[in-house]
């Protein structure tokens, strides 16, 4: 194992800096940005460098804070009837609990957001102090780590070794730090329309979609090379004698059953998934619809309802308007949430049905089947029943040779090569929904999405098909039309995209053969001889050509959709 730099192998210092430094201290400079200038500025008050001083963002100043009355701060919010040209003033808080978005600007209340970064710095500043550093105070990682024994001895000698296995390990701490990011940046997108933050970002539809779509594209690279860098960590980090009968040891000892769990989930959620959607497809063939099996998603709706929303009847927690929560809800904390999640003008817990059940199951046996190949490739990374010694062969490898048949396409590089396909196909069923599920909310007729979500053909149809003619239509003899522009690239997104296949359908010996055939040509070409090369070329290697099939293959899908995306959004809304 190569030595590493100390900076990667201080978990306390990092964790304190990272706590506190990072989160911590940015999330107080966020508030404070918000308290003094854009708080301030939403009232109609021009804060600048030359006067930032000059203008207390309270009418008390820093009384309330000095006195314990914290309460003040959050007096007086502004209202929906403050407009202007008014005779009704602004308000005068900075931290509030409002909950729900401000009538006009259809984003979360500025106070709200102060008051939300603020307790989350004050949070993380305290958990940034908790590690134990130069100074002899604090929880030591190792400590608590060798201290956790599972109860009854289920899991041996519990995390005993992690410390120093994750700690010499820059594969295993990258591994850990990408799964985290990827399911952040999958959090922002599913937050940033579904809470907008910013003032009428809630209108400009092209934009929420372009987010949505490229933060769920981003978590999806990030997430597949998580399990890729733990796959690297297996093979080049992992000492079994420093980590035996702990949980990572236990994780290799019973991967069989891990592996075929996953299997077993991916196969019934893929037929069973299937199954609905051709049946209803072939009663709507038939036409009889009537006959289709369409399921009512009741946990999810009443999940919603528990939360506060009222549409679905079942009158349950802050939905069940005479509960003690429901009229606590109204006064105390959040009034503004339940108005929120019942009005129709924001994308706030949806209202569901048969068509979000389906593809919400779609979208399972995506994310079951992504993960089934990630976590196999990972765990069979150091070895398998078919080939033992896989380990020594390093992280990608094409073939153990002939005489040892069956060892091609299983080094964990092909397990991730073979997930990102898994992966972009999940998203794009993720971003197809979110899409038109929206489409039809802005447009005012979900019920396109609610008859027609329920069967394949109505996604090939009522979504991708009438959602880019216009897009196939950029060109014509009569002239072009705004979209122009995008037609283009939803073509050179296909040419991108189908060009892959050359490199990922491609029998080597093909390509070498024909390579021999033109470099003899070549050298005999007056001229075109005068030019030569060191080395003679040859085909790619089946791992180079997988390398740049991947990235065709996903460069072409992202450049299609996006075009397609944008199009058809700022073709119905501008």
């Amino acid at each position: 194992m190569e030595t590493k730099p100390f900076v990667v192998q201080n978990a306390e210092s990092r964790l304190n800096h990272h706590l506190s430094g990072l989160f911590g201290v940015s999330s107080l400079a966020w508030t404070g940005h918000l308290v003094h200038v854009a708080i301030p500025g939403s009232r109609g008050e021009y804060v600048r460098w030359s006067n930032f001083l000059d203008i207390p963002p309270h009418p008390q100043g820093l009384g309330p804070l000095l006195t314990g009355q914290w309460n003040l701060y959050a007096q007086n919010p502004d209202s929906s009837s403050h407009l202007f040209n008014t005779s009704q003033g602004a308000g005068t808080a900075i931290l509030t609990l409002l909950g729900g978005f401000h009538p006009q600007t259809q984003s979360l209340w500025l106070t709200d957001i102060a008051h939300h970064h603020l307790a989350i710095a004050f949070i993380f500043l305290i958990a940034g102090h908790m590690y134990r550093t130069n100074f002899g105070i604090g929880h030591s990682i190792k400590d608590l780590l060798e201290a956790h024994i599972p109860p009854g001895g289920r899991l041996g000698r519990g995390h005993k070794g992690l410390y120093d296995t994750i700690n010499n390990s820059i594969h295993f701490q990258l591994g850990l730090a990408l799964a985290s990011l990827g399911v952040i940046t999958s959090l922002v997108a599913q937050h940033m329309y579904s809470l907008p933050a910013y003032a009428f970002i809630a209108q400009d539809f092209t934009t929420q979609a372009a987010l949505y779509t490229h933060h769920q594209y981003i978590a999806g690279f990030i997430m597949t090379g998580a399990f890729a860098h733990g796959a690297i960590f297996f093979i080049r980090d992992y000492n079994p004698t420093q980590n035996e009968d702990n949980v990572l040891a236990r994780m290799l000892d019973h991967k069989e059953a891990i592996i075929s769990h996953l299997s077993w989930a991916s196969l019934f959620l893929g037929f069973h998934t299937l199954g609905l959607y051709v049946h209803n497809d072939v009663m709507l063939a038939f036409g009889t619809p009537e006959k289709q099996i369409l399921i009512e998603p009741i946990f999810a709706q009443w999940i919603q309802s528990a939360h506060g929303k009222t549409s679905y009847g079942f009158d349950v927690l802050l939905s069940s308007t005479s509960g003690p929560a429901f009229n606590a809800g109204r006064n105390i904390w959040l009034p503004g949430w339940l108005n929120a999640v019942n009005e129709n003008k924001n994308s706030l817990f949806l209202p569901i049905g048969p068509g979000d059940f389906l593809v919400h199951h779609a979208i399972a046996l995506g994310l079951h089947t992504t993960t089934l190949i990630l976590v196999k490739g990972a765990l069979d990374a150091r070895g398998s029943k078919l080939m033992p010694d896989k380990k020594d062969f390093g992280y990608s490898f094409p073939c153990d040779g002939p005489g040892r048949g069956g060892t091609c396409d299983i080094s964990a590089w092909d397990a991730f090569y073979l997930a990102v396909f898994w992966m972009l196909n999940t998203i794009g069923w993720v971003t197809f929904y979110w899409h038109w599920k929206h489409i039809t909310l802005w447009q005012g007729n979900v019920s396109q999405f609610n008859e027609s979500s329920t069967y394949l053909m109505g996604w090939l149809r009522d979504y991708l098909w009438l959602n880019s003619s216009q897009l196939i239509n950029g060109y014509n003899p009569f002239g072009m039309n705004s979209l122009s522009v995008w037609a283009w690239m939803f073509l050179f997104g296909h040419l991108v995209w189908a060009t892959g296949f050359m490199f990922l359908i491609s029998w080597r010996g093909y390509w070498q053969e024909l390579i021999e055939t033109l470099a003899w040509a070549h050298e005999r070409t007056p001229l075109a001889n005068l030019i030569r090369w060191r080395d003679k070329p040859v085909a790619l290697s089946i791992v180079q050509a997988r390398l740049v099939g991947l990235a065709h293959f996903s460069v072409g899908y992202i450049f299609t959709y996006a075009a397609f995306l944008i199009a058809s959004t700022s073709g119905k809304f501008g």
